[in-house]
């Protein structure tokens, strides 16, 4: 098929997204409620209450909360109900939720449209959702008072029930109808900490049964009548086209039932999953990858090297690095190297797409479902009305999800071929031609004084810029990129001297938002050359950084923390060593500890690491807890593991067989110590990612007195002779 629906496309979803009007919105305002969806659940349990989009309560005390955000395994379906049972003076008992349908009434406070990532979820709904359910339990106590005759005053509430001084009392689901009555008040006021009931405590997830029972359903579970299974052949890098396609013997294939050609790759359409694997792994095509045809890890890095060396664009200018480093009397060079990754989710990427005519339905678990009802609308031409896009669990999503790449192709499988369209893209499909977290160098220069203090720090980083690549952003006249900067240009170290710019390049591979973001590989960068300058002042790494700290409170306050609570200075048991990291990402602050030993032939084995979070006010601890602990796994797996190669225009790896994540006997005991904090919540989700790297990385070098400036760590330079 020839088709011209590519730039369309792309202009589709930028002028969708720039119109959207990503900024912060502040204030607080009850949004109406949601679609059709909602109101059917709440008409068929009776009279509702349904004050705003994210609550419903129903005749039979069935409190239901709705969630805008994506469930990807971060809690996002159990934080969000306990904001708003913490201020309604809920019964968790009678608390259930459910996903909300695409609206912009559920639109991310912090992006203005309805998107999950950047750990924003609690931070951006903090307050919005808590406000909508003190109104709620304003207008129960309004209509509960109005009925008793009473000052609303001398009313309370409690665990899901108005209750009077005279011993009179009603459940919220009594007073569903009259208080749907009442006005909700404009701004009404929130609980001090002190007498939250819920918020703070370790309460089950509400989505753990379905998970366990196998009621809960992900995108790849999702069937529909007369639906067709695609399996692409998809471009290996950006620019690539299909030159000549013989189809002929993928056509014979049982149960195949149409090839297609799209902007995106050759699809094979089939009743099931394995005929359609099988006619397109039939499909012989020739494709011309044009100037990305010779592409190798070694030009990358070539191309990396060179825009570190001269980066034009500053991020951070402060006092005078020549005069700083004629001040010095010890300096120091390093280059440091990460390389591209892949997210590797554990579902399988995966859209259902069927169009209707003038109407369009998606079921995909998908980072994005907002944008991506603009965007379609655009792929299909019709109204975002007309598009309805259900949000499934997600199996991982790391930023991989936010992608909008296989939704749009379902989309267009379906609208050519006239049938409901399931597109699955294999772990294999994936990793070879998707979106990876950019690779990247960093030239570091600094000077120490007689003292062993810094007197000069001076970093160029050579990196793909995502902003480019996301479609939606556009880097600044500065010329930096602040995600490839980020945890470098706004490092929390007292150092008077200091230039750290931005130098883009652009290999080719297309580049995305990875778990931290940019913060992934900087965090490792910095940590480890402030590390080497520790080496270089001869102090211990731990106090030369909380030396450094005089003005970073919170950074000091969880870097003494992960030292205390891991014995910082105490002996270890023979052949562990220590290192340490700090870091600062999406609002919260992060300091682990790893214990590490390194075996004669070279493979370091962690054993321990103990992390420090102030991540604000808690929600759940028990969700803080296992994200820390799931983002150092998959930190540690990076570290070890991670590596994107290329050779002649393709990506080498294809699967866990060659792309290793972390396995069950290599975990180390992981300690989370969540510091309490009254300052505004942070994100969680992926804060515990950054310092894992320079912690081990460090620890390493305790052990071995080699530093390892490359990621993954090749154990073949630890060898022992």
């Amino acid at each position: 098929m020839d088709t011209t629906t590519q730039d369309p496309v792309n202009a589709g979803r930028r002028g969708f997204m720039a119109g959207s009007g990503a900024a912060l919105v502040l204030g607080f305002s009850l949004p109406i409620a949601g679609r059709a969806a909602t109101k059917a659940a709440a008409a068929a349990a009776g009279p509702a209450f349904q004050p705003n989009a994210w609550l419903r309560i129903t005749p039979d005390n069935r409190i239901t909360v709705v969630c805008g955000s994506a469930e990807m395994g971060q809690g996002v379906l159990t934080a969000i109900p306990m904001l708003m049972a913490e201020e309604l003076d809920a019964d968790w008992q009678q608390v259930h939720v459910e996903q909300a349908p695409v609206d912009q009434a559920y639109a991310n406070p912090m992006f203005g449209m309805q998107v999950t990532g950047g750990s924003t979820t609690v931070r951006a709904h903090w307050e919005p959702v808590r406000k909508a359910g003190a109104a709620a339990r304003a207008m129960l106590v309004a209509a509960a008072a109005e009925q008793w005759k009473v000052d609303p005053a001398s009313c309370r509430t409690e665990a899901g029930q108005v209750l009077h001084a005279s011993g009179k009392k009603l459940s919220y689901g009594a007073l569903a109808a009259a208080a749907a009555q009442q006005k909700a008040p404009a701004n009404p006021p929130l609980k001090s900490r002190a007498d939250f009931k819920i918020l703070g405590k370790p309460l089950k997830r509400l989505d753990t049964p379905g998970k366990v029972n196998g009621s809960a359903k992900y995108g790849i579970d999702v069937s529909v009548p007369g639906m067709l299974v695609a399996v692409m052949a998809r471009a290996p890098l950006p620019g690539s086209k299909p030159t000549k396609v013989d189809d002929a013997k993928a056509k014979a294939m049982p149960g195949v039932k149409a090839v297609l050609t799209i902007p995106s790759g050759v699809a094979v359409l089939a009743t099931g999953y394995w005929a359609a694997k099988k006619g397109r792994d039939a499909l012989a095509i020739t494709w011309d990858q044009g100037a990305l045809a010779g592409l190798s890890s070694d030009k990358v890095s070539a191309m990396l090297a060179a825009a570190a060396d001269d980066p034009a664009a500053v991020a951070l200018s402060e006092g005078n690095v020549k005069d700083g480093a004629a001040t010095a009397t010890t300096t120091l060079d390093a280059t440091y190297e990460a390389p591209y990754l892949a997210h590797a989710c554990m579902e399988p990427l995966n859209c259902t797409a069927w169009v209707k005519g003038d109407e369009v339905e998606v079921w995909a678990g998908t980072q994005s479902q907002g944008p991506a009802q603009g965007i379609l609308s655009q792929v299909v031409s019709v109204q975002p009305a007309k598009v309805r896009i259900n949000t499934m669990l997600l199996g991982g999503g790391f930023g991989r999800r936010f992608a909008p790449d296989f939704v749009i192709d379902a989309t267009l499988l379906s609208k050519i071929s006239g049938a409901p369209v399931k597109l699955i893209y294999s772990r294999e499909d994936d990793m070879a031609a998707g979106f990876y977290r950019p690779a990247s160098v960093a030239k570091c220069s600094a000077g120490l004084d007689d003292k062993g203090k810094p007197v000069m720090l001076k970093i160029g980083v050579g990196s793909p810029s995502i902003m480019a690549a996301s479609g939606f952003m556009q880097i600044p006249p500065s010329g930096v990129d602040s995600f490839a900067m980020e945890g470098v240009a706004d490092h929390p170290y007292d150092i008077a001297n200091q230039l750290l710019r931005y130098g883009r390049s652009e290999p080719g591979p297309q580049v995305w938002f990875w778990r931290s973001v940019g913060h992934s590989q900087n965090i490792f960068f910095i940590e480890s050359f402030i590390d080497e300058l520790a080496a270089a002042a001869r102090q211990d790494p731990f106090e030369f950084r909380r030396g450094l700290l005089g003005k970073q409170p919170r950074y000091k306050q969880v870097l003494e923390a992960a030292a205390a609570k891991a014995g910082w200075g105490q002996p270890l048991p023979a052949g562990r060593f220590r290192g340490i990291a700090v870091a600062q990402s999406f609002g919260s602050y992060v300091a682990e500890v790893a214990e590490v030993s390194v075996a004669a032939d070279g493979t370091p084995k962690v054993h321990r690491v103990v992390a420090a979070v102030d991540c604000g006010q808690t929600v759940n601890p028990a969700i803080i807890a296992r994200q820390i602990e799931g983002a150092i796994v998959y930190g540690l797996s990076a570290a070890l593991y991670g590596k994107l190669s290329l050779k002649d225009g393709r990506v080498e790896q294809s699967n866990f067989h060659d792309y290793p994540v972390l396995r069950m006997p290599e975990m180390p005991k992981v300690e989370v110590h969540i510091l309490p904090s009254t300052e505004a919540p942070g994100g969680i989700g992926e804060p515990g990612t950054p310092p894992i790297a320079p912690a081990v990385a460090n620890a390493i070098f305790a052990a071995t007195g080699k530093r390892l400036r490359t990621l993954p760590f090749d154990s073949a330079l630890l060898k022992k002779a």
